[in-house]
């Protein structure tokens, strides 16, 4: 493998690093993005069991803000709940908008790595026809070892950079996605206790 990559030429450097980089995000986003760390389950029912028994204090809301991304959004909420509906709401869309840009976090990152990666891969092609027919130039073509230089760089690097592409674009596809459902799960979430609170909804304990 190593003489594989080492025959690529200097163009298998970046692809390298892309191919680093898209692992260390995709690895990063999976563990950020476990639904138990952005939509625990019941928490909901917990936070208007709490309201009910009137233990919605400045402590309970910082833990309730810092267990998860949804305890985040109802937490802006709740603080600002006395303010009346409205005002709950806009809290809640505020923080919710912070929330979205953790979610996709570094999302930019591996697009723009599924993006380049074909294209440094192409750069390389081209390097290596130049490689090749340079070699002609100089030597001719009778011996088809002048060419074997810049024909592997131009075909390994195109390799590379299909190989680094192709799993970053399907994990940015998937993350952008799975964001989407947690974005619209939070929101339906935080409406549910705003109507819980103000009357408009039986709560479901």
């Amino acid at each position: 493998m190593f003489e594989i990559i080492k025959s690529g030429g200097w163009m298998m450097t970046p692809l390298i690093l892309c191919s680093i980089a898209a692992l260390a995000i995709i690895f990063e986003r999976f563990w950020t993005l476990q639904k138990k760390k952005v939509l625990p389950p019941d928490l909901v029912p917990q936070v208007w069991r709490l309201a009910r028994e009137k233990k919605l204090d400045d402590n309970t809301l910082y833990r309730l803000k810092t267990s998860s991304y949804l305890g985040f959004v109802l937490a802006s909420g709740l603080a600002n709940s006395h303010h009346g509906r409205e005002v709950m709401k806009e809290c809640i869309e505020e923080a919710g908008r912070q929330v979205v840009n953790k979610l996709e976090r570094f999302l930019n990152t591996l697009g723009t790595i599924a993006s380049i990666a074909p294209l440094l891969g192409l750069l390389g092609t081209v390097v290596g026809m130049i490689q090749a027919f340079s070699a002609i130039v100089a030597q001719g073509i009778g011996d088809p070892a002048v060419l074997a230089g810049g024909i592997s760089v131009a075909l390994i690097t195109t390799a590379g950079g299909l190989i680094v592409a192709i799993p970053s674009l399907i994990f940015h596809r998937y993350f952008e996605r799975l964001v989407d459902e947690y974005v619209v799960n939070m929101e339906a979430e935080a409406l549910k206790l705003v109507d819980i609170l103000h009357g408009d909804r039986e709560p479901m304990l």
